[in-house]
């Protein structure tokens, strides 16, 4: 959630950042004027309140002294009426608030490029060159049915499109990515976490999935919990509602979860394959951090990214991501997209981004700043997609009658 004091000090600044999201100007408005109609809320509560003080004062002294307290009382019992109404009042301008507030991304960064979409992101480097055949280089899932890895009618037989199911060595190698990026990036600090698969709505506010998102997210019918679209909501949520000390900051997580979601990508584009499912496995960084030291830990989880593509010898590119591209929660962001031979095109395979302190402040995770609390930044990114990264070994490691090399770090994983 944005700052709502940051919003009413300095309304065109932050109403022209929010332009450059994409937000129409008549929903921040209407956001000043709520929290405008709040704040009058509460200064006629408070008056009521300190009248109500006053009176009651009063009310002890007639006693006492033995006065008629008749008329008093009836001041005083009509003043409660007037404090009830102006409670109710205050609570109903809050949720009114509330819920313009959730609906309202994150401010970019000064530093993101202005742009529509992803064609206007901007490169930043290229890590590793891509190969170069002497043959036509398959599609990935050319290559997953020849060598029987993965079986994309089966999973339509099982479930609906877009869903499939590993075989053998694909299978293996889904186990041997997962366990890989695991201790790859708890060698790098972070601290591996298992957590379940179903969260609760206020998890899914707290990290700003909700309300916006929740059409693309998969809702259990008879509770309120939904399957979690990214290992974030969850992980991030550990400390929803707590008060940390600074000497626990930062808080460096990875975990490995199925990852579901309803929407995957727009209609007709990658359809076929693996590239966009509705359920897929992925590795996931999350860090929770003093805002001090929020933009050192995030070049640290983008190194860490990229390093574990150089790893298994998957070239990649990293990405700036303009205005348009940005999503709900960031600050900014930076993409990692890896080299796909049968598609021409790099694609993003990881996402990092600083939310700096708006999930924070949605799901109040806070810490101890002296002698005030304060809002903790908190940073994710993808250490990897799974299914992607899979993609990308094929394709880049294939061989002209269709076979596909395995990357040297992944042996030891798979006993070879």
């Amino acid at each position: 959630m944005i700052d709502l004091k940051l919003l009413q000090k300095d309304f065109d600044d932050v109403s022209a950042k929010l332009k450059r999201k994409g937000v129409d100007v008549t929903l921040i408005e209407n956001l000043k004027n709520k929290n405008d109609e709040l704040k009058i809320a509460k200064v006629n509560f408070e008056t009521f309140q300190a009248l109500q003080n006053s009176m009651s004062k009063e009310f002890g002294a007639y006693k006492r002294e033995g006065k008629d307290i008749t008329e008093l009382k009836v001041k005083v019992d009509a003043n409660k009426i007037k404090i009830t109404e102006a409670l109710d009042i205050q609570r109903q301008k809050q949720e009114e608030l509330e819920i313009i507030a959730l609906s309202i991304p994150n401010i970019p960064d000064d530093s993101v490029p202005d742009g529509k979409d992803e064609n206007e992101n901007v490169e930043l480097k290229k890590v590793l060159t891509p190969p170069n055949f002497d043959f036509t280089p398959k599609e990935h899932w050319e290559l997953a049915e020849q060598n029987g890895w993965i079986d994309f009618e089966r999973g339509v037989k099982l479930a609906t499109s877009r869903f499939s199911v590993s075989f053998g060595m694909g299978a293996r190698l889904e186990r041997a990515l997962i366990n890989f990026m695991l201790d790859f990036n708890r060698a790098r600090g972070f601290n591996e976490v298992s957590v379940p698969s179903l969260v609760n709505r206020g998890a899914l506010e707290g990290t700003g999935q909700l309300p916006k998102f929740e059409n693309d997210l998969y809702k259990m019918q008879d509770q309120e919990l939904f399957l979690i679209p990214t290992a974030e909501v969850p992980v991030t949520n550990l400390y929803q509602d707590e008060i940390l000390t600074e000497a626990e900051l930062p808080k460096k997580m990875t975990a490995y979860t199925s990852c579901f979601r309803k929407e995957a990508g727009a209609a007709g584009r990658d359809t076929r394959g693996m590239i966009r499912q509705h359920q897929f496995h992925k590795v996931e960084l999350v860090t929770i951090a003093n805002p001090n030291e929020s933009e050192k830990f995030f070049d640290e989880m983008v190194e860490c990214a990229s390093d574990l593509l150089t790893a298994l010898e998957l070239p990649h590119r990293l990405v700036n991501l303009c205005t348009g591209d940005l999503g709900f929660g960031a600050a900014y962001t930076t993409d990692l997209e890896v080299w796909l031979p049968g598609q021409n095109s790099y694609r993003e395979i990881s996402s990092i981004s600083n939310t700096r302190d708006f999930q924070a402040r949605r799901a109040k995770i806070r810490f101890k700043d002296g002698n005030k609390n304060s809002f903790v930044h908190t940073l994710n990114g993808s250490s990897l997609a799974v299914g992607r990264t899979l993609v990308a070994i094929m394709e880049n490691n294939q061989n002209e009658d269709g076979s596909i090399d395995i990357p040297e770090v992944l042996k030891p994983y798979l006993g070879m």
